[in-house]
């Protein structure tokens, strides 16, 4: 049996309920509601604050006085009832760096870099998984699962073994070994799909339907968004609450760009900071419905998935209307850049400042200068760059970016035949 004997309804009183993001219809809130009850399945639900009692309970002072080095600092912030937290992986608050090269080669007034591949299992998806097991816990479920090109499911299973909790993770057959390596070796039970993204999804949530697992999917379930958020708050505390003019971050589902957007507006809302950043959506162009559907001013349509960036090659997002609305809301901009650009990011954010991230990660980066090329962010505007997973889960591809190590015979003389002082003076 999945599902263990169901507790009483939590009290969560900085819940008000559910919005559909397509009807905007307002739904009280039930724990298990995930999708809109009169739109369906592609209607993913906003959660509702109540923030008059987050504002009684989080200040600038407040939390500069939380020694919680994580992301269960911001808890008011998120759809769980209130609990000590200390038992789960130590997700978030990762380190936000100044760039030191990068922000004058690019014309830049500042640059910041949010490390996030630093996160337990590598990924900014932690943040999503461990509210997502949390609330499993919650609620009694003993198994959780979830659909992913990777990053989402070997952080599932991580988050979830911490806890206690059994997985199940359906992934497509392309996804890169050392992610595959993470899970199993967390203890999941995974099933890779012969078939794309799509195809995954749709038998991921078939069986979740039929053995009565939780559902850790972010395209269906809005307590995902709500975990991704907790990126903006530490990049807005960490900024002492003044954000940067833009936020640039890749987007694959949409789930991650929409939590970033919730984030900076629950941090609005409260008034800790008094603007929201303009958010750069950052596509491969092997891969890039938004950026298609913002420049031919149409919907969403299914798009080929190709591209190396593994973690954002989704041709057919479940999460559209969170992710166009925090570029719309915020005055944002659509972009896309070639593989070959986000192979040089990976060597160029690593050579020059010292961070790894895999394709995926290094992706917004990409975005950034793409966007200084074309006149969408401003010579002299600041800027942020999520970096939403390391290196370390790609390394075929770091490989590529990187270039072959010289090779050498254990000789002195033969060391000095290689190009390496060249490299050096280089």
């Amino acid at each position: 049996m999945s599902i263990l004997p169901r507790k009483k309804k939590s009290n969560i009183p900085h819940l008000l309920g559910y919005t559909c993001t397509i009807c905007h219809r307002h739904f009280p809130y039930e724990e298990e509601l995930l999708t809109c009850p009169v739109c369906g399945d592609t209607a993913i639900l906003d959660i509702d604050y109540d923030y008059d009692i987050i504002r009684r309970h989080v200040s600038r002072e407040s939390l500069g006085r939380d020694h919680t080095n994580s992301m269960w600092r911001y808890k008011a912030f998120l759809p769980l009832a209130e609990r000590d937290f200390t038992s789960s992986l130590r997700v978030g608050w990762t380190p936000l760096y100044r760039s030191i090269r990068l922000e004058a080669e690019l014309g830049l007034k500042a640059l910041y870099i949010k490390d996030d591949g630093l996160n337990p299992t590598a990924s900014l998806k932690d943040r999503a998984s461990a509210v997502a097991v949390a609330k499993a816990l919650e609620l009694g479920y003993d198994t959780i699962s979830c659909s992913s090109t990777g990053n989402a499911a070997s952080s599932c299973a991580g988050n979830a073994a911490r806890e206690g909790l059994k997985t199940v993770i359906f992934v497509p057959e392309r996804a890169p070994q050392g992610k595959l390596a993470q899970m199993l070796a967390f203890g999941a039970h995974v099933v890779s799909v012969v078939g794309d993204y799509r195809e995954t999804f749709n038998l991921s949530r078939a069986a979740i339907d039929k053995y009565g697992w939780y559902n850790r999917n972010a395209g269906i379930n809005p307590v995902m968004a709500e975990g991704k958020k907790t990126a903006a708050l530490e990049i807005a505390e960490q900024l002492h609450f003044e954000p940067t003019d833009w936020v640039a971050v890749s987007v694959g589902d949409g789930c991650t760009i929409g939590g970033v957007y919730l984030g900076f507006r629950d941090l609005l809302e409260i008034g800790l900071i008094d603007r929201i950043p303009k958010i750069l959506g950052v596509q491969s162009t092997g891969c890039s419905p938004f950026v298609d559907a913002a420049r031919d001013h149409r919907p969403l349509r299914p798009t080929p998935e190709n591209t190396l960036a593994d973690s954002i090659s989704v041709g057919v997002p479940r999460n559209p209307v969170k992710a166009q609305r925090a570029v719309s809301a915020s005055g944002g901009a659509w972009i896309a850049v070639p593989d070959e650009d986000i192979l040089d990011a990976m060597r160029v954010m690593g050579s020059a400042e010292g961070i790894f991230g895999e394709p995926a990660g290094v992706t917004a980066f990409a975005g950034i200068k793409h966007a200084l090329a074309q006149g969408v962010i401003k010579p002299g505007e600041t800027a942020t760059c999520l970096v939403t997973g390391s290196g370390l889960k790609d390394v075929v591809n770091a490989l590529r970016a990187a270039g072959a190590p010289i090779r050498c015979l254990p000789d002195l003389e033969e060391l000095e035949k290689t190009d390496l002082i060249a490299r050096l003076n280089s």
